[in-house]
C-alpha cells in the first residue's frame, strides 16, 4: 500500500507530473487521460456503490469502528 501524500492531492499529483484535472477552470483544453487509472478508480468507485446498497454501511448505523467494519467485511464477502 502506497503511504499517504503529506501535502494536498493536487499538489501530490502535480509533483508526479500526472495533474489528471484542469489547472484553471476555464481551460479549454482536456487533462490526460490515462485509460490504465480511470479503471481502477472506476472499479473501487464501483465497489463502493454496491456498499453503499447496503443500507446499514450506508448510513453508518454501527456506533462502533469494530461493528462497522465487520458489516463492511460481511458484506464485501457476499458481494464478491
Amino acid at each position: 500500500m502506497r503511504p499517504t501524500p503529506p501535502i494536498g492531492l493536487r499538489q501530490f499529483l502535480r509533483a508526479r507530473n500526472r495533474p489528471g484535472y484542469s489547472e484553471q477552470p476555464h481551460a479549454h483544453t482536456h487533462p490526460s487521460f490515462d485509460r490504465s487509472v480511470y479503471k481502477r478508480r472506476n472499479l473501487v468507485e464501483r465497489m463502493f456503490c454496491r456498499l453503499k446498497d447496503w443500507r446499514r454501511i450506508a448510513t453508518r448505523y454501527d456506533k462502533l469502528a469494530r461493528n462497522f467494519m465487520a458489516a463492511v467485511e460481511l458484506a464485501a464477502t457476499i458481494i464478491w
